[in-house]
């Protein structure tokens, strides 16, 4: 679970939220650029493909459902601040 704030300063994970990761992004939630920058930004931080990252839910919406090919749990949660 992902929720994202749009239109910050700039892109980074600032800590958890619900279970989930909460991110922010310099991006506007307009034609899909704030959903780009989402797959980007974690991509680049576990350091895997831009398409290993995919929006399973919430495209449309500041929650999200992310999944992500070939990273681990304690990956993920080593990105937390």
């Amino acid at each position: 679970m992902v929720r994202v704030q749009t239109r910050a300063s700039r892109d980074e994970i600032t800590g958890e939220w619900q279970a989930g990761l909460k991110i922010r992004l310099t991006a506007p939630p307009v034609d899909d650029r704030a959903n780009d920058a989402l797959r980007r930004l974690l991509a680049e931080r576990l350091k895997v493909p831009v398409a290993a990252v995919r929006i399973a839910s919430g495209e449309h919406s500041r929650t999200k459902r992310v999944e992500i090919s070939g990273v681990t749990v304690a990956m993920i949660r080593a990105l937390l601040p």
